[in-house]
């Protein structure tokens, strides 16, 4: 299969499974703390919107399996997720999914893959760099970032072992595990999930807007830099006049989240 067959490819359907115990994982994963029960207890759990996107996964996976570009060699460039309802207890959750567009950069690929549920929709952004000018379309321009004075933040220490919790959640990529997937693709030891950066972001900023982490309506962010695990983060936020928050995160002087927009209820 050629990138250009990729566009409006019907990934199929599936029924996103998971218990309690998957989303208790997930909320350690992006930083609960024990104390917060809501998120880490099965008496009155309430599931993160971010897990969403972990189980959305599927369909990235799907469209790497294709043969159209070695899976290895791609890299998550950004993230956007909208909450129709909120996130069951438990699965499952019906997902239908399909690769919405395939741009050609130049000197590399873009490929767009929605994953949509009654519960959510789920846009996911693949980088695939060394790999353009085939022909296709160069695609909108990226929309320019919301210049806002930032006026909460927060540091978040990763642990050391945390690309390998966060991968049994479901992101198996070899590049958060592996040293040598790691090394050719240019990183000096294995990095941090993009989404696992973004989903601890997203829990952090409802401290912002004094809300729970689990009211999050809307998230959209680019994932601009890795996060090696050991790694501080600082985390910036703003309010826009409509009430949306605007944010980005760094890690060792390096902005590795930018264009950050949340809503929360």
């Amino acid at each position: 299969m050629h990138l250009k067959d990729l566009v409006g490819y019907d990934l199929g359907s599936r029924n996103l499974e998971y218990d309690e115990r998957d989303a208790i994982l997930y909320a350690l994963a992006v930083g609960a703390p024990a104390d917060d029960l809501q998120l880490v207890y099965e008496r009155d759990l309430q599931v993160l919107p971010g897990y969403a996107c972990a189980l959305g996964l599927w369909a990235v996976e799907a469209a790497g399996n294709l043969g159209a570009y070695d899976r290895t060699q791609s890299l998550h460039a950004s993230q956007s997720l909208v909450m129709h309802t909120p996130m069951p207890t438990t699965g499952p959750i019906r997902s239908n999914a399909s690769v919405q567009a395939v741009w050609d950069k130049g000197r590399a690929t873009v490929v767009d893959i929605e994953v949509a549920s009654e519960v959510f929709t789920a846009n996911y952004t693949i980088f695939l760099p060394g790999i353009g000018d085939w022909g296709g379309e160069r695609g909108p321009a990226s929309e320019p970032p919301v210049e806002l004075e930032p006026s909460w933040s927060t540091a978040f220490r990763t642990s050391t072992n945390l690309a390998a919790l966060y991968r049994l959640t479901g992101d198996r990529h070899p590049i958060h595990i592996d040293p040598e997937t790691a090394k050719s693709n240019n990183f000096e030891r294995p990095i941090l999930h993009g989404l696992c950066t973004l989903g601890i972001v997203a829990r952090a900023c409802a401290e912002a807007v004094n809300a729970r982490p689990t009211a999050l309506q809307s998230l959209s962010a680019k994932l601009a830099a890795p996060v090696f695990p050991g790694d501080q983060m600082t985390i910036s936020a703003g309010k826009t006049s409509s009430g949306e928050l605007v944010f980005s995160a760094s890690a060792g002087g390096t902005e590795v989240l930018k264009n950050g927009r949340a809503c929360f209820t």
